[in-house]
C-alpha cells in the first residue's frame, strides 16, 4: 500500500506532463488556444487548464492571453502603461504636437488609452483647447480632471478596468461610447501588418478601437515607426478605416511605409524638428 502511495504522484505529474505537451502540439498548430478549448478537449477543470498554461509559459512554449494562449512568436505581449511611456517618447511627442495643430476649438475627440494619446491630452491642456475628450484611458481622465482648465470637457467610457493598460473596456464601455458622436478619433495600435492591417494585443482593447473608428467623423491614426515591424493578436481593421496617419521616428524602412500609404489614406511622416505643417503625401 505504502509503494502505491509513492507512485500516485509520480502518475499524476506524468499525465500531467503528457497533457501538455498535447496542448502544446495543439497550440502550435493553431497558434492560439482558449481555456474553454482546453477544458472541454481534455476534461479538465479551468484551473489545471490555467495551470497548464502557466507551465508552458514558465517554459518559455506560450505565452498567455485573457482567457488563454498564444504562440510566444505572435505579438499578444503587452507591457504596462507606466513602461510604455517610457519608450519612443521623442516620437510620440512629435506625434501629439502634430495631432494637435489638426484640431479645430469646438470639436468632440475620442482619444484611446494609447501613450501616445496621453501625450496628446497632454498638447491640449497647455493650449487650454476648447474641445471636448471622450476617452477609456484612467490616466488621461486623471490627467484632464487634475490639470485641465473647465475649456475642456470630459466623458469617460467606463467599464471593466484592464489594470496592465489602465484602461476601461468590455460591453459597458463600448456601449458608452457607442452613445457618443464625435468630430475626430486620435488612435495608436499595437502594431501594422504589412498588408495594412491595424492590430492590438488585446481583443478588448482591440473591440474599443474599432467603435471610436465608427463613431467618429474622421479617425488619425498615430504610430511611431517601431510599430510597424511587428502586429498583435487581435485584429481591429484595415488600415483604410482611417482617413489619416501621422508617423514619427519611422527612419529609412520605406517597405514597412508602403502598408500604411494606400489609396485613401493620407500620411504623413514627422521627423524630429518638424513641425505640424510637414509636407503630406496622398496615396
Amino acid at each position: 500500500m505504502a509503494r502505491t502511495n509513492r507512485k500516485a504522484p509520480d502518475d499524476r505529474l506524468r499525465l500531467a506532463e503528457g497533457r501538455r505537451e498535447a496542448i502544446l502540439e495543439l497550440l502550435q498548430a493553431q497558434r492560439a488556444v482558449t481555456v474553454g478549448e482546453i477544458e472541454e478537449r481534455f476534461g479538465i477543470s479551468p484551473m489545471t487548464a490555467r495551470r497548464d498554461l502557466a507551465e508552458l509559459e514558465r517554459q518559455g512554449q506560450a505565452r498567455r492571453t485573457h482567457g488563454g494562449a498564444v504562440l510566444p512568436s505572435t505579438s499578444s505581449h503587452e507591457d504596462s502603461f507606466s513602461a510604455r511611456m517610457a519608450t519612443a517618447t521623442a516620437a510620440k511627442r512629435i506625434l501629439a504636437q502634430a495631432a494637435a495643430a489638426t484640431v479645430e476649438d469646438g470639436e468632440a475627440l475620442f482619444l484611446d488609452s494609447s501613450t501616445t494619446a496621453y501625450h496628446l491630452a497632454e498638447v491640449l491642456i497647455r493650449e487650454d483647447r476648447p474641445v471636448t475628450v471622450v476617452t477609456n484611458s484612467l490616466p488621461i481622465v486623471d490627467l484632464i480632471a487634475s490639470n485641465a482648465r473647465e475649456t475642456i470637457e470630459l466623458i469617460v467610457a467606463g467599464g471593466q478596468l484592464r489594470r496592465i493598460s489602465r484602461s476601461f473596456v468590455g460591453p459597458v464601455a463600448v456601449e458608452s461610447l457607442k452613445r457618443h458622436w464625435t468630430d475626430r478619433a486620435f488612435l495608436s495600435v499595437k502594431g501594422i501588418a504589412p498588408d495594412g492591417t491595424l492590430t492590438d494585443a488585446d481583443p478588448l482593447e482591440a473591440e474599443v478601437k474599432r467603435t471610436m473608428i465608427g463613431q467618429a467623423g474622421t479617425a488619425t491614426l498615430l504610430v511611431d515607426g517601431g510599430k510597424l515591424d511587428r502586429r498583435g493578436l487581435s485584429v481591429i481593421g484595415p488600415v483604410t478605416d482611417c482617413e489619416d496617419v501621422l508617423v514619427a521616428g519611422l527612419g529609412q524602412n520605406s517597405e514597412l511605409l508602403a502598408a500604411i500609404d494606400v489609396p485613401g489614406v493620407t500620411v504623413r511622416r514627422l521627423d524630429r524638428g518638424d513641425d505640424p505643417s510637414a509636407e503630406e503625401a496622398t496615396a
